[in-house]
C-alpha cells in the first residue's frame, strides 16, 4: 500500500481507547493526517467511544474484531495491559501497529506482539512523544556524532494529581507510578546515545520517588530520577549527557502531541510501504520495556539485574 503522496490510498486507522491521551493526541492527529482515513473508535465505555468518534466523523464500534476487519492499522491509547491484548490480536491479523508506551508491563507480552507482527508483516511504531519532535531528533544525532559520553542524567519529576491534570484519574498510572509512565520516555532518550543496557539497579521511595541506575554495555552510566507524585517544589524536567566534551543539555521542546503523533504516523506509513523501519519501532519499544521490567524487578528484589 502506497501513501496518498505516492499516488496510493489512505491508510485506514482504527483507534482503540477513549481516555485523555486519545483526545489530546491520537484522535485529532489521525483526523488531520492527509494520508489517513480515520475509520472508527472502540472503547471500553461505549458512550465515550460514540462521543469521541462523533467529534471526527468516525464510527463507534462495540466489537474489537469488527473494527479490525475495517482497517489497515490501529492506534492504541489504552493501559499497557489492555493495549497488549489488543495489539496481539491486531498483529496476528497483519494490522500495522501504532502503540503507546510502554508496549506492555510484561516482557513476555511484548515479545509475543513483536513476534506476531514479524510473522504477519505488520509494521510497528511506539509513540515516545518527544522523540518524534525534530528538535530532539537533531539534538540526538549531533550528540551521537560528538561521542565520548560517560554519563547520562534524566530527572523527570512531576505530578498527575495537580488540579486540572487530565491523567489524575488514570488507574494504571497511580498503580505503576513514574517508572512506567515517564520512565519509558527517559530510557528512550538515553539509549540512542549511550547504547544498550547491561545492568539495572533501582530503588523506590516516598511520593513515588524512583531512582534507577543503568550500566550501558559500553561502560557509561545513566541516572534516572522519576516521579508522577512529586511535591510542587521538586517538579523538574532536566536531561543531559556528560563526557569528554563537557555537558550537553537536552533542549526544551514545545508540547505538541498532535504534531508528534502525526510524525509517528508518517514513520508507520513509510515502514508499511516497505521503507525503513522507524528508529522507534517495536524492537526499540521492547528494548525499553526490558529495561523498565528489570528496574521493577530490582526494586522488588533489592538486587542488581543483569540483562
Amino acid at each position: 500500500m502506497r501513501s496518498i503522496r505516492e499516488g496510493g490510498t489512505a491508510m485506514r486507522f482504527g483507534l482503540f481507547g477513549t481516555g485523555p491521551w486519545a483526545h489530546l493526541a491520537h484522535a485529532p492527529a489521525l483526523a488531520a493526517h492527509q494520508d489517513v482515513e480515520f475509520v472508527g473508535v472502540w472503547g471500553r465505555n461505549p458512550d465515550k467511544a460514540a462521543e469521541l468518534a462523533g467529534q471526527y466523523g468516525a464510527k463507534a464500534y462495540s466489537d474489537q474484531a469488527a473494527l479490525l476487519d475495517d482497517v489497515d492499522a490501529v492506534a492504541i491509547a489504552l493501559p499497557p495491559d489492555v493495549q497488549a491484548e489488543v495489539a496481539l490480536k491486531a498483529a496476528g491479523r497483519g494490522k500495522h501497529l501504532l502503540l503507546d508506551k510502554p508496549i506492555a508491563f510484561a516482557v513476555e507480552a511484548t515479545d509475543a506482539i513483536v513476534a506476531a507482527a514479524r510473522e504477519n508483516d505488520a509494521a510497528g511504531v511506539v509513540f515516545f512523544t518527544r522523540r518524534f519532535m525534530p528538535q530532539i531528533q537533531e539534538f540526538l544525532a549531533e550528540t551521537v556524532a560528538i561521542g565520548g559520553w560517560l554519563e547520562g542524567r534524566v530527572d523527570h519529576l512531576g505530578s498527575i494529581y495537580g488540579e486540572g491534570n487530565p491523567f489524575g484519574e488514570s488507574v494504571w498510572r497511580k498503580e505503576s507510578g513514574g517508572l512506567w509512565d515517564v520512565g519509558p520516555h527517559a530510557v528512550a532518550l538515553v539509549l540512542p546515545v549511550l547504547g544498550p543496557v547491561a545492568q539495572v539497579t533501582a530503588l523506590a521511595g516516598d511520593r513515588d520517588m524512583t531512582h534507577v541506575l543503568l550500566r550501558h554495555v559500553g561502560g557509561a552510566i545513566t541516572t534516572l530520577t522519576l516521579s508522577v507524585d512529586a511535591p510542587p517544589n521538586l517538579e523538574r524536567e532536566d536531561s543531559s549527557f556528560h563526557g569528554e566534551s563537557g555537558i550537553r543539555g537536552v533542549p526544551p521542546v514545545p508540547w505538541e502531541p498532535v504534531e508528534a503523533f502525526g510524525r509517528a504516523v508518517d514513520d508507520l506509513i513509510v515502514a508499511a510501504n516497505g521503507g525503513p523501519a522507524s528508529p522507534l519501532d517495536l524492537n526499540f519499544g521492547a528494548e525499553v520495556g526490558r529495561v523498565l521490567a528489570a528496574a521493577a524487578e530490582s526494586i522488588s528484589g533489592g538486587r542488581t539485574i543483569t540483562l
